[in-house]
């Protein structure tokens, strides 16, 4: 073992029991309200410690990113608390999901869907942040914006090609991974580090996130929830328990792209915690775990005919295309009135944005090792079922 792994293991150990001990301490709380937090927590710690091959500084980044969720965990406990009854008389109606493929526009979809007035996203800042800081409300700009920012700014030295491949901003639509990581029963860890014995029980934390979006939505007016995460196809019957009249927007794209460009977040992503992988390791295993997730979630949509109108379906080079069109197509799928503001703001934004346009080289499927005709096959059903291109992908 390297010396400075050796070192910083005793510096800055993973393990659950402390650090609920020292978040409790810094804090002055006990109680960290539900779902409770073992045994996920221990069991994530000890994927950390045992599976992840954490440097020194991914394992002092984690250890903090552990330690300050067990801290908010505990404040907004006491604050559910005090404010139980006006959480549970808060409606949330049809929120709009935005699930399937990673890598397939759904983050611009995502930008695109909150242009509207009437839709609501967690944003990045209130979800690193979500507890008002006493005189906030009285500044013009709220001061965890500002927290949130210098975070992410951090964030970019320390990962600098993140922007290339997930630009972030403190006041970005943020992914419901990141709502669901208080509950340490959330796919966030998994996308972030190598730890194949770590499984969320995801019922709970949909169960959190509702309590969540109620808890961002108190003392204004009501508006449609529009939330996204790649990771959704894991857990629908969870999600569906939790939000039951919830509409899905599922996103589509030839999947041996996705493999391509979603290999480079996934390095990026985990090189901020551990050592570089063996990259055609890690190509056969996000192939593998993307067409188990698409065979989950085809099971999904044929178990269960009565939720067929629920789901719409997007496809990236339609979205890509003509994002005006998919948005109408959306809309009038689910009954929802386009505003003329509405068209206007999501116009203006589609047309602003040139990072959908420019090519990014990356390694070709062949180049990671896999072989482009056995991967076809590997996703010939998901390709029948949803009319996508399984064909080689051309180098992006």
């Amino acid at each position: 073992m390297p010396l400075g792994t050796a070192i910083s293991r005793r510096l800055w150990p993973l393990d659950g029991e402390r650090l609920c001990r020292q978040a409790r301490h810094r804090v002055g709380l006990e109680d960290f309200g539900t779902p409770p937090l073992q045994p996920a927590l221990a069991i994530l710690t000890r994927s950390l410690e045992q599976e992840a091959e954490l440097h020194p500084l991914g394992r002092f980044l984690m250890r903090v990113h552990l330690r300050d969720l067990l801290e908010t965990r505990l404040r907004l406990a006491q604050a559910w608390r005090a404010q139980q009854a006006a959480l549970e008389a808060s409606p949330i109606e049809q929120p709009l999901f935005i699930i399937g493929m990673p890598r397939t526009g759904s983050t611009f979809l995502h930008e695109l869907l909150v242009e509207d007035p009437g839709n609501r996203a967690p944003r990045v800042w209130e979800v690193m942040f979500p507890l008002p800081v006493p005189g906030g409300r009285n500044r013009q700009v709220d001061p965890r914006i500002r927290r949130a920012a210098a975070c992410l700014w951090w964030f970019r030295r320390l990962a600098p090609k993140a922007d290339s491949v997930y630009p972030m901003r403190a006041c970005s639509p943020h992914e419901c991974v990141a709502i669901q990581g208080y509950t340490f029963l959330s796919e966030e860890f998994i996308s972030t580090c190598r730890i194949p014995s770590y499984a969320a029980d995801l019922g709970p934390a949909y169960a959190w996130e509702r309590r969540f979006l109620q808890h961002l939505q108190s003392g204004g007016p009501p508006q449609r929830w529009v939330l996204k995460s790649p990771d959704h196809v894991m857990g629908l019957d969870a999600l569906f328990a939790a939000f039951p009249d919830a509409r899905i927007i599922q996103t589509h794209r030839n999947p041996l792209a996705v493999v391509q460009s979603s290999l480079q977040l996934t390095r990026v992503l985990q090189g901020l915690y551990a050592r570089p992988g063996d990259p055609r390791q890690l190509a056969r295993r996000e192939a593998e775990v993307l067409a188990e997730r698409m065979d989950r979630l085809i099971r999904f949509r044929e178990k269960h005919p009565e939720l067929a109108g629920r789901f719409v379906d997007v496809t990236y080079s339609e979205l890509v295309s003509n994002p005006l069109a998919v948005i109408r197509r959306i809309y009038q799928h689910f009954a929802i009135h386009l505003t003329g503001l509405a068209t206007r703001r999501m116009s203006e934004l589609a047309s602003n944005r040139s990072r959908y346009r420019r090519r990014q080289t990356n390694p070709s499927v062949a180049d990671l090792g896999l072989d482009p005709v056995a991967e076809g096959r590997r996703f010939e059903l998901y390709c029948s079922r949803f009319a996508v291109d399984c064909q080689s992908a051309p180098v992006r």
